[in-house]
């Protein structure tokens, strides 16, 4: 599992078309949110809902095969048992890396999509991660347990 400071770091540096799989169209979700801020940020967010068209300005996949351009990240808001798929078919469009959400965890799915050498990052948010390595959330209060006296570059 990618866990370090430095691995995150790197995976968020390096993923800049993010495919969000469980995207809700509705303002209030997390998801919703999660992806707003990454737009705002200069990632390119994939929205795949099988119910939806699209979201945020950007048109909907029912999956990640039917997305016609290569995806760096896949960020999974599924539950735990929904993941296995959804990890298969990151594995088949090539994806850098597998994201599992705050609360997701599914172990099959990190070993598989580490075995097929991507990153697997389980059980933390986003949004949350990149607030805290890239500058964000101090203002809030929140220990980033990031110590350092310049923000990184």
């Amino acid at each position: 599992m990618t866990d370090s400071i430095a691995d995150l770091r790197r995976v968020l540096r390096n993923c800049h078309t993010i495919a969000i799989v469980g995207l809700s169209p509705e303002w209030h979700r997390p998801s919703h949110f999660v992806a707003k801020y990454l737009q705002v940020r200069g990632y390119r967010v994939i929205p795949v809902n099988p119910r939806c068209t699209e979201i945020l300005g950007e048109r909907c996949y029912p999956d990640l095969l039917e997305i016609p351009e290569s995806v760096d990240m896949v960020d999974v808001f599924r539950r735990t048992d929904d993941v296995l798929p959804i990890a298969r078919q990151a594995i088949e469009i090539k994806a850098g890396c597998l994201w599992q959400q705050i609360g997701v965890v599914n172990l099959e799915a990190d070993r598989l999509a580490r075995d097929a050498g991507m990153d697997s990052v389980m059980n933390r948010c986003v949004k949350i991660e990149h607030a805290r390595l890239f500058g964000g959330l101090h203002w809030a209060g929140v220990n980033t347990r990031v110590i350092s006296a310049t923000r990184p570059h």
